[in-house]
């Protein structure tokens, strides 16, 4: 009974993100930067959303660890500590409170559900890369560094701390 609730939930969700994005292609259009940020954040809700249903895996070729992501130097280097240190004291921890030890029913779970918010966040990165390239092509410099900037705080540094995480906790799944 409980999955049957879960997937109405999501079909419902679904159906309230397809009026939105049309209501919002009505006023923007599709080609738009705002567009492409709207449906970047669609995909990790959607992706929390179906959480109790599946979780999503990444592709084995990014699953796996390179040897610099071992040694983590460069993710200190570029501050993914700070960020997550940021996740973690502050209100923002509770946008995916599965990704924590504490509470949960053990590490290879966790492992899972680090795993499916990376994925998630790695596949709002590709959806968003047409708008990006699109608001370069158009000369729309400002649009684009947004964009980037987007990309940058809401999908590669998340993507990076949890890679983290997941070489901390022993990482393969």
């Amino acid at each position: 009974m409980r999955k049957f609730r879960d997937l109405v939930v999501l079909l419902l969700v679904i159906a309230g993100f397809g009026v939105s994005l049309d209501l919002l292609r009505s006023a923007v259009g599709v080609m738009s930067p705002w567009f492409g940020a709207v449906v970047m954040l669609y995909v990790t809700g959607l992706s929390a959303v179906a959480g109790p249903l599946f979780l999503l895996r990444q592709p084995r070729f990014l699953r796996e660890f390179r040897a610099w992501e071992k040694g983590g130097r460069i993710y200190r280097a570029l501050g993914v500590p700070a960020f997550g240190a940021l996740l973690r004291n502050t209100p923002l921890r509770h946008l995916n409170s599965k990704v924590y030890l504490r509470g949960h029913a053990g590490v290879a779970a966790v492992l899972a559900q680090i795993e499916a918010a990376e994925a998630a966040h790695s596949l709002a990165a590709v959806v968003l890369i047409p708008w990006l390239v699109y608001a370069l092509a158009q000369g729309r410099f400002l649009a684009a560094a947004g964009l980037l900037a987007v990309q940058v705080a809401y999908n590669l540094y998340p993507i990076m701390h949890l890679r983290s995480a997941r070489v901390r906790l022993g990482g393969r799944i």
